[in-house]
Formats: structure tokens, sequence, C-alpha cells
């Protein structure tokens, strides 16, 4: 393995265990909504380790900064929690099969519009 890959590997997963030591050491409640945005991201967020990392970090960031100043739950993520964790995803890259199926519907659409026209 080359220097900057194994520093690439091992930075992410330093990032990683950073960021699960910051959830920790939120108030219960906050940790657990984070908990719950966390689980929604690994289902539907970036794809690739940075985006992710990254994406996790900026919840980690939002949250810590909500508790300090008390800040309710609601009042970060809204009404709708999904529309909350899809707005945050949207300002990432989504990689992987996801933007290769996203580029192919764009492109399948367009092309069945272009026939009618």
């Amino acid at each position: 393995m080359t220097k900057n890959l194994i520093t690439t590997l091992i930075g992410d997963k330093r990032r990683w265990r950073a960021y699960r030591a910051r959830v920790k050491n939120l108030p219960p409640n906050y940790r657990e909504a984070v908990d719950a945005v966390q689980r929604y991201l690994m289902y539907f967020g970036p794809m690739d380790a940075k985006s992710a990392v990254a994406l996790f970090d900026d919840v980690a960031d939002l949250f810590e900064r909500a508790a300090a100043d008390g800040t309710p739950i609601r009042q970060v993520v809204g009404d709708d929690p999904v529309e909350f964790v899809e707005d945050l995803i949207r300002n990432y890259s989504k990689g992987g099969y996801v933007a290769r199926e996203r580029a192919r519907l764009v492109d399948a659409i367009d092309h069945a519009a272009a026939d009618m026209t």
C-alpha cells in the first residue's frame, strides 16, 4: 500500500472514532437524535467515505452547538426529520451505484422525452 492510501484509510477510521466519541459526549436526548440520523444516513447517505465522514462530522457539529445553546431538537430538525436529513445529504456527493443509477434514470428520461418532440 502507498503511504497516501494508508493515511487515507487510517485518517477516516480516526475521524470515525473521533465522531463517535463526540456523539457519546452529547446529552442523552441529543445523542439519541444523532444516532437516529446516523442510522438513516447509513442506508441513504453518501456512499463514498470522504463525503460520509464529512457529513457525520457536520451532524456532530450541528448537534453539539444545539446542545450547548439549549436549542430544542425539533428546532434543529424541524417537523420532518426525513426532509432534514435528505437536505443534508444533498450537500454531499453520492458515489457508487446511486450516482450511476440516478444518471442512468436522467439519461433514459431525456432520451424518451426527446423521441416525443
